[in-house]
């Protein structure tokens, strides 16, 4: 009983952490705690596609599809704070901007947002717009809403396989990504990683499974890229890793739809 006690505290602790959404008064948000919730991440990725689905199929019915689309994508931004898609913005500034390590992370941790992070932001919103667009327009609204969940939850497990395999490497105690940017236990990381893969079940083609090879190759490289400029990676790093591979999920969704 203790045991589920302090699971459930450690769930609650990833959903105040990765969402804007309430959670319990008596929820602590101690640096253990924050770090052991890192296994949970993927299964926010259920809880914040299954808001974005749920506004989608609610919409769909009413609406043309492009706008059901740009619902379900605010959706999604209003209920993690645009989390990731800042970390994503900070890299680009970071790397688009900075030629050394110390220069990089200072850019990173600016709160000012730059020409490579706006530019950044627009390109990545706008494909994954046109990603689920098309994908709207080839599949049915129920394999709609499976893409969309299983997108969330795999592109959750890629920051968790950057974390397991590298260092964590601002020192200074004060960066907000600090309690969550140690290294995982492999206990931790399997967790973290059924929950990741369990969507892709629910689909009739196993050969889904194909789509994680891109991911996984995507996060191989930006995790050498990030140890290259930096020797390892920030809480920004784990944000940009999300949103690329999310994106890589609907591209490689597409590709692999015309042969299955």
């Amino acid at each position: 009983m203790k045991w589920i006690k302090s699971e459930v505290n450690v769930f609650f602790t990833a959903l105040m952490f990765y969402t804007r959404l309430p959670c319990p008064r008596w929820v602590d948000h101690s640096a253990d705690m924050l770090n052991k919730s890192t296994r949970y991440f993927p299964l926010i990725g259920w809880i914040v596609g299954g808001f974005t689905v749920l506004v989608f199929w609610a919409s769909i019915h009413l609406l043309p599809l492009s706008v059901s689309i740009l619902l379900s994508m605010i959706t999604g931004i209003l209920v993690t704070g645009a989390f990731h898609e800042d970390g994503w913005a900070d890299v680009c500034d970071g790397f688009g901007g900075g030629w050394t390590k110390e220069r990089i992370l200072t850019i990173m941790k600016d709160s000012v947002i730059g020409a490579y992070g706006v530019v950044g932001m627009v390109l990545m919103l706008l494909m994954k717009y046109v990603l689920l667009w098309e994908t709207g327009g080839v599949v049915s609204v129920p394999e709609m809403i499976l893409v969309m969940i299983s997108a969330h939850s795999t592109s959750r497990l890629m920051p968790i396989t950057i974390m397991y395999l590298n260092e964590y490497v601002r020192e200074n105690e004060d960066s907000k990504a600090k309690p969550v940017a140690k290294q995982l236990s492999i206990r931790s990381f399997l967790v973290a990683m059924a929950f990741g893969l369990t969507p892709l079940i629910f689909f009739q083609n196993l050969m889904i499974a194909l789509l994680l090879l891109p991911m996984i190759g995507m996060t191989l490289y930006l995790s050498y890229y990030f140890k290259k400029w930096i020797g390892g990676y920030t809480g920004d790093c784990l944000g940009a890793v999300q949103q690329v591979t999310e994106v890589v999920f609907y591209l490689s969704f597409m590709i692999l739809w015309k042969y299955i």
